[in-house]
């Protein structure tokens, strides 16, 4: 599990940022936010400032939550306020692609241009 998380976080690249909770789904183990946060404790060399709190809060307290607004402005990161701007600068793993079916697909028939009138609830009431 540790391993799966740590390769996780370093495929989020420079200039970008992703929450703990999308860190552990991408690792394949959704809800599991706390063990990503362990992983980043223990990890050397691991992108820790990339790795930011829901809605792009920084979660760390004092000069370390300086320290990780440094850097990613370094990088190149820009901000909302306290927040990351999460619209430019969220990272999206990106899912496999699924297998297409060999089977063709159906074809649906195409609707003529007309339409038909739906009878209104007043005009059953008045039968």
């Amino acid at each position: 599990m540790r391993e799966q998380i740590i390769a996780t976080i370093r495929r989020v690249p420079r200039g970008f940022v992703s929450t703990y909770g999308a860190i552990a789904k991408a690792a394949g183990y959704p809800g599991a936010a706390r063990q990503v946060v362990r992983a980043l404790h223990t990890g050397i060399d691991l992108p820790w400032q990339r790795i930011v709190g829901a809605g792009g809060h920084i979660k760390l307290r004092g000069h370390h939550a300086m320290d990780q607004r440094l850097r990613l402005e370094m990088e190149g990161v820009t901000f909302r306020g306290r927040r990351v701007n999460m619209r430019l600068h969220e990272y999206n793993f990106s899912r496999p692609a699924k297998k297409s079916s060999p089977k063709a697909k159906k074809s649906k028939p195409k609707k003529s241009g007309r339409k038909t009138k739906k009878k209104s609830s007043r005009s059953k009431q008045k039968r």
